[in-house]
């Protein structure tokens, strides 16, 4: 019933009150609004979803068939698009979100599941992006990506399937992608040699597609916030992550992370910079400071729900993939969604990150922000590495 819906949808002619306007947002292929939805009904698989067992959660079809509702429903609102491809070929899915109605004032990306067994972070992104496509933000636009490593992502879903209960973090090449970034990707603390494997990074920069993907899709839309999402540990981090000094706009930051964790309420997510979360971890490489660095975004990292291990049941504190998510994610699934609303009306309502100047990283790094609409040349479906 649901894939029938989204055909209709799709094949309306444009004048049928199925379809609404969709206008390009400009840095994105300038492809009709069709195509786009046409390539994303190809990834949807038609029948009844198949029974897994993490009921609790979304298997990557599900993801994609649950954005499709929207994308079919309110095609001005949500517009789906090609991020980049993976290791394996695999389309990277994002979704832009906006008010048609209203001119583009500011613009905010979510990332989730760079680790691939860190699916919490998906589902509240999955639930922002059905909130804010049901009620956009005039003058507010976001851009949600939540699955960035689709390959390992579905390693995982066979190993469940499979009953395998296996640990995965890295792409198809096991590179770390949430240490695969430019800026700081080589550690310089003292402690690396006594800790080396809290200072590890990828081979080398931007080794792999879906990192080189994430740095195309910033660089072209100038974000002003962005937010990754992964788990675990109810924190919402700053820059710098690959350096104990404090970032120049560091007040700023800590003053917007405490607006974003404030959103959740009483149980609300402790603030801090992800290098001094312990005195002796670095994050080399993250996507967080290769977002403020070059491009001047204040971006942050925030790690969802406290962990899904459960102490009255020993199952879960061996299985990999409970560590990082919890048998019922509801709850954190709507803390974190709180987390992100409130990211969108501090840029509405024109907060610390409207005024933050563009952050300097090391001078390799640095790079002017795109202050106009970029068009990409690469039309949406071809994007090849």
């Amino acid at each position: 019933m649901r894939f029938a819906l989204l055909l209709a949808a799709v094949l309306a002619p444009s004048g049928s009150s199925l379809a609404e306007s969709a206008p390009n947002p400009g840095w994105i292929a300038p492809l009709e609004v069709r195509d786009a939805r046409l390539h994303l009904l190809d990834e949807v698989r038609s029948g009844p979803p198949q029974a897994h067992p993490e009921p609790a959660y979304h298997f990557l079809d599900e993801v994609l068939a649950t954005l499709a509702v929207p994308a079919a429903r309110w095609p001005g609102r949500v517009r789906p698009f090609v991020v980049g491809q993976t290791l394996e070929s695999r389309p990277i899915w994002g979704f832009v979100l906006r008010d048609p109605a209203r001119a583009v004032s500011t613009r905010m990306g979510v990332f989730a599941n760079l680790h691939a067994m860190e699916w919490v972070g998906t589902e509240a992104a999955l639930a922002f992006a059905l909130d804010f496509a049901a009620h956009p933000t005039p003058g507010v636009e976001v851009v949600v990506v939540p699955i960035v490593n689709v390959d390992a992502r579905r390693r995982v879903e066979e190993d469940l399937r499979a009953g395998r209960r296996v640990y995965r973090r890295g792409n198809r090449a096991r590179v770390d992608l949430n240490r695969d970034f430019a800026v700081h990707h080589d550690a310089t603390s003292f402690w690396r040699h006594l800790f080396p494997g809290f200072h590890a990074s990828s081979p080398a920069p931007l080794s792999q597609p879906e990192t080189r993907a994430l740095d195309r899709l910033a660089r072209k839309a100038g974000f002003d916030l962005a937010v990754s999402l992964h788990a675990f540990g109810a924190l919402v981090c700053t820059p710098w992550s690959g350096v104990w000094a404090r970032p120049p706009d560091w007040r700023r930051l800590h003053a917007l992370g405490t607006a974003l964790s404030s959103g959740q309420g009483a149980r609300a997510y402790r603030v801090v910079q992800l290098s001094r979360w312990g005195f002796f971890f670095r994050a080399q490489g993250s996507e967080i400071d290769h977002l403020y660095g070059r491009y001047g975004t204040a971006a942050f990292l925030v790690e969802c729900t406290r962990t899904g291990i459960e102490p009255l049941h020993p199952s879960t504190w061996t299985d990999p993939f409970r560590r990082y998510n919890p048998r019922n994610p509801s709850h954190d699934v709507r803390e974190v969604a709180r987390l992100l609303r409130a990211g969108v009306v501090a840029l509405a309502t024109g907060g610390p990150v409207r005024v933050a100047p563009p952050a300097p990283g090391p001078p390799e790094a640095r790079r002017e922000r795109p202050k106009g609409p970029i068009v990409e040349d690469d039309p949406i479906g071809r994007s090849r590495e």
